[in-house]
């Protein structure tokens, strides 16, 4: 068996009374490409950001191949979160340029890495323009270049080519692709199964904060009795939905208040039931 590059054991994260993630085991090894599937609200952010370190656990480890706390090894993972977080004013090689030195990496060897990804995602001439009047799909592209620059064993990505054109969203999915065809281990969050089957050879699929399923898409239909990824995903799923409110910070005694009294009643709001 492949080496487990990163081990959620038991984590559950809370915030307040809601539980975002309940009791989550998971085993990610090098060479994969595994799909977070699920709705909005489902936990996939929540998910990554505890595997990212950015999250600790309520309850539970998240921990690196040779035993560390994920956070404690941060410099072993890349990360594309859903927003890019670049710096307008600084380009996109200086954006790139800034994450590598956090990490070490001499500018040489980062240009030199950078290079190379930026001739497949079309940007070697974008990396001297300021990010700031970039589209979505080329701040999704320098926060990819940037989150490869140093190297790092596991990339993360959330929600990669949401708002992309088609071909912008393609040109990332090949780019996947091909590091995992290098033997390169991604993480790849999606709502979009369809995207989930063209792109990974592994989909976990999480709802209402649990791991409703974790297989490759041929495994997965061969447990629910279905033909279609999406009619097996709607099997695991019948529970309701619930609404995306796990990153949500609870509201102090006085912002509750205050929103007590300015939101209006929905009409019928006080008729009995």
């Amino acid at each position: 068996m492949r080496p487990s590059l990163l081990s959620v054991r038991g984590a559950t994260k809370r915030f307040g009374d809601v539980v975002a993630l309940e009791a989550i085991d998971l085993d990610i090894y090098e060479g994969e490409i595994v799909g977070l599937v699920g709705s909005n609200g489902a936990g996939k952010t929540t998910l990554l950001r505890l595997l990212s370190g950015v999250y600790r656990p309520t309850s539970g480890r998240v921990i690196l191949s040779d035993g560390d706390d994920v956070e404690r090894a941060r410099d072993k993972l890349g990360v594309v979160p859903e927003n890019t977080g670049l710096y307008s004013r600084l380009t996109a090689w200086e954006n790139i340029r800034y994450h590598a030195r956090m990490h070490g990496i001499s500018d040489e060897e980062a240009w030199n890495r950078t290079l190379y990804f930026a001739r497949h995602l079309g940007m070697v001439e974008a990396l001297s323009r300021h990010t700031k009047g970039f589209s979505r799909g080329m701040r999704q592209k320098t926060a990819l270049l940037r989150a490869l620059v140093h190297a790092p064993s596991v990339l993360l990505l959330d929600e990669p080519t949401a708002g992309l054109d088609v071909t912008s969203a393609r040109i990332v999915r090949e780019l996947v692709g091909q590091l995992g065809d290098e033997g390169g281990t991604v993480i790849y969050s999606t709502h979009q199964l369809s995207e989930a089957q063209r792109v990974c050879n592994r989909i976990v699929i999480i709802h209402n904060g649990q791991v409703r399923a974790d297989g490759t898409p041929e495994a997965l239909l061969e447990a629910t009795g279905t033909e279609h990824l999406e009619e097996a995903y709607v099997v695991l799923t019948k529970d309701v939905a619930r609404t995306r409110q796990e990153d949500s910070k609870p509201l102090s005694k006085w912002s509750s208040w205050w929103r007590g009294l300015f939101t209006p009643k929905t009409p019928g709001g006080d008729e009995s039931e």
